[in-house]
């Protein structure tokens, strides 16, 4: 193990170098604080980039040009010997993710950013020691800590070479048959990716309901496209004995049906994140972990301990890349004496599924349980034009706002381009948009975004595109 001897100093220490640490590093830099930035990993672009967000989005996008051509016959269109080569894949998958690592690489050097490989543990509120680092030390005036998650694997699947994503994303192999554990968004997506290259794909969820967090009407689109595309998809289902046998896995699921008794050749294990916050020498400072090991901050990213703030997936809120970005920009600025905090009203949340799933601001569901009084306005795509041109009806655009001023407290979508779509939602939540705003802004014709007026319109009663309630019998 590498150990320094070297002692530095800095303004600002950003630990970890994912899209909050990275982010938070340029942004200090920019406002013309010295900057150190320690990260663990040999690469910079944390999870995220390195085995998250971007290496998967990749492969969907894949699998889904592959589905699109074989589905294509409907339109008249015909492809001859389609095929799928996994090497050829995953070499695009690490082209993607190199070009991108060496992008975050350049803008750190051209900001002067200083960048030490290494871990690091507080000595006290304002220095740090590095392990396995050329530097043995760090002195600072302000810390951004922003170690963000790691993937959470359950007892009974421990030591048994199971998948996390971090290995699935590799794409080390195809297996013919594959158990997917956990019916969260990281299942959902990996368990499409596997489908459409051919694997067998059965996907259990503990709790009754799947895509948690979502909102119901949106999720159950999802979750019914994935029951034809998957073997099986159960809710319910709890692993109860996990064995190596051969080559494969043999394994026992508890189900609403009774015991299910199988053998697969693969196992993925996705049933959430767990912060890293262990071994970081906190007991040196003033912060304490909350009950689920995160990290308290306050609307400034300000921890117990005045030098040291934090953000990201280590902080209370969705694990999101975006929220975590967000909150860096933040903590650089409230470090350099800008008047700045993490006020936001929607974190948007993303699904990349078929039909893809997002939202922002308050599910129907959040806002009944604050005890809002809303309107619901709910547009179905196969009413929309664009859908019908795509092939793609099925889905549907979600508004919710307050009953009396109109006021828009979020947005779901359940369909083709959801992703970019919710961002007009998130947009309208955090300005402060009414239905008015939504419905009398003019969206071109024919698009998808189009439905986001229609389901605005829905709500305020205005809508010509569907046909209104009928009225109530005297």
């Amino acid at each position: 193990m590498v150990m320094g001897s070297l002692r530095q100093s800095t303004e600002v220490l950003v630990i970890g170098a994912g899209p909050g640490g990275y982010v938070a590093a340029l942004r200090a830099a920019d406002l013309g604080k010295e900057v150190l930035l320690v990260e663990r990993r040999e690469r910079r672009g944390g999870v995220c980039l390195l085995e998250g967000c971007i290496p998967s989005k990749t492969l969907i996008h894949a699998v889904a040009l592959l589905e699109e051509t074989r589905h294509a016959e409907k339109m008249g269109l015909q492809f001859r010997d389609v095929a799928l080569d996994p090497g050829k894949l995953a070499a695009f998958k690490r082209s993607v993710v190199d070009g991108l690592t060496k992008g975050v690489d350049g803008l750190l050097k051209r900001r002067g950013v200083e960048v030490v490989r290494g871990h690091a543990r507080f000595e006290s509120p304002t220095s740090v020691a590095l392990e396995a680092s050329d530097v043995a030390a760090v002195d600072f005036k302000h810390c951004i800590l922003a170690t963000g998650s790691e993937a959470a694997v359950p007892p009974f699947a421990r030591s048994k070479d199971v998948w996390t994503s971090r290995e699935a994303l590799e794409v080390p192999e195809v297996p013919k048959r594959l158990l997917v554990i956990g019916g969260g968004y990281i299942g959902f997506e990996l368990g499409r990716v596997y489908a459409g290259l051919g694997a067998e794909v059965t996907l259990v969820e503990l709790l009754p309901e799947f895509l948690g967090g979502a909102d119901r009407d949106l999720a159950a689109v999802v979750v019914e496209r994935a029951r034809k595309r998957l073997h099986r998809v159960l809710a319910e289902a709890k692993v109860t004995a996990l064995e190596k046998d051969g080559g494969g896995f043999r394994v026992t699921v508890e189900t609403r049906e009774g015991p299910l008794e199988e053998s697969f050749d693969r196992v993925l294990v996705a049933v959430g994140r767990t912060p890293n916050t262990g071994d970081l020498g906190l007991e040196h400072t003033k912060i304490v972990l909350d009950e689920k090991g995160l990290v308290p901050t306050d609307a400034q990213c300000r921890t117990a301990e005045p030098t040291i703030f934090a953000i990201g997936d280590i902080t209370r809120g969705p694990q999101l890349a975006h929220k975590a970005s967000r909150e860096a920009k933040v903590a650089a600025e409230v470090i350099a004496g800008h008047a700045a905090a993490f006020d936001n009203r929607a974190v948007p949340a993303v699904v990349f599924t078929d039909p893809e799933l997002a939202w922002t601001g308050l599910t129907e569901a959040e806002a009944r349980e604050k005890g809002l009084a809303v309107k619901v306005g709910v547009f179905p795509l196969a009413a929309l034009g664009r859908a019908r041109t795509l092939g793609r009806t099925e889905g549907l655009v979600k508004v919710i706002a307050a009953a009396e001023s109109g006021l828009v407290l979020g947005v779901g979508i359940a369909g083709p381009n959801a992703s970019d779509l919710v961002a007009e939602g998130t947009l309208a939540v955090e300005m402060g948009a009414t239905l008015e705003d939504l419905a009398a802004t003019i969206h071109p014709h024919p698009t998808l975004s189009e439905a986001v007026m229609e389901a605005a319109e829905v709500a305020a009663g205005t809508c010509v595109h569907i046909n209104p309630p009928r009225p109530k019998k005297k």
